[in-house]
């Protein structure tokens, strides 16, 4: 996969999205947010990898927001920066999603980072929470996903106050899994990853499905029927028998049903 915002590689079962555009603070542009989308929808549909990680390009900024210029001058969607086709595209993905924090994690970066399964950061690492401070919000995944992490009081006050974190501080509320020193980042994602991927695939998608839907509403609950259990249907011999009487216009044996 060719992009020009980001880049992709393949370790193995690991794919490795890098936000490659680090003179500008890795931030998200329109462009970015839709290579990001289409790039996780092609790991989506293929079985070559088992983990997916997310990480920045040099070693100074993960990604400190959004950059909202060129869009159109209209309060629809044309005219709104696409980050939440990023995040829900990362919802979508029945496989793990690692965020590799390799430096600043700010705004739109700092909910990437919630966004993500996973989160291990080098030690350097910085989280911040800037929306009010810049004249903008997150009034979705970056509120409810991080009250799902720290709890509402303090998700509030990160909101509100727009603290600066360390990674250690953040490693202490809960808000990242992991610190590691700066050196070793790239080798102790790998190692989590690969650990990950010594686990069943179905299994995982079904974890990860099963946490979505708490959120996700029909959308959540359709990712555990639809795309985890009707393959698995479409198999058993009540499901033959009943497409089977369809197409011969006869009644189905209700010895085959519940099987």
């Amino acid at each position: 996969m060719s992009f020009d915002t980001i880049l992709y590689e393949e370790q193995g079962p690991i794919g490795w999205l890098t936000l490659n555009r680090p003179d500008d603070g890795n931030m998200f542009t329109a462009q970015m947010c839709h290579e990001i989308r289409d790039c996780i929808n092609e790991v989506r549909r293929e079985t070559r990898t088992r983990v997916l990680v997310i990480t920045g390009a040099g070693d100074r900024f993960f990604c400190i927001g959004g950059r909202k210029e060129g869009m159109e001058d209209s309060t629809l969607y044309a005219g709104m920066l696409p980050t939440l086709e990023i995040y829900e595209s990362i919802e979508r993905l029945q496989k793990p999603v690692i965020a590799s924090v390799n430096g600043f994690a700010v705004g739109g970066g700092q909910v990437l980072q919630v966004m993500c399964d996973l989160t291990i950061a080098k030690q350097s690492a910085v989280f911040r929470q800037v929306g009010p401070m810049m004249g903008s919000f997150d009034a979705g995944y970056g509120t409810w996903y991080l009250e799902d992490l720290v709890g509402k009081k303090k998700a509030k006050e990160m909101w509100f106050t727009n603290p600066k974190l360390s990674a250690d501080e953040a490693l202490a509320l809960g808000l990242i899994n992991k610190v590691v020193p700066d050196d070793r980042l790239r080798e102790e994602t790998t190692r989590m990853a690969l650990e990950i991927c010594d686990r069943g695939a179905f299994a995982l998608a079904s974890v990860k499905a099963a946490f979505t839907a708490r959120h996700g509403g029909v959308g959540g609950l359709a990712r555990v029927s639809h795309d985890l259990l009707l393959r698995l249907y479409l198999e058993t011999e009540e499901s033959q028998e009943l497409g089977e009487s369809f197409r011969g216009k006869r009644k189905p044996d209700p010895g085959k049903m519940g099987h």
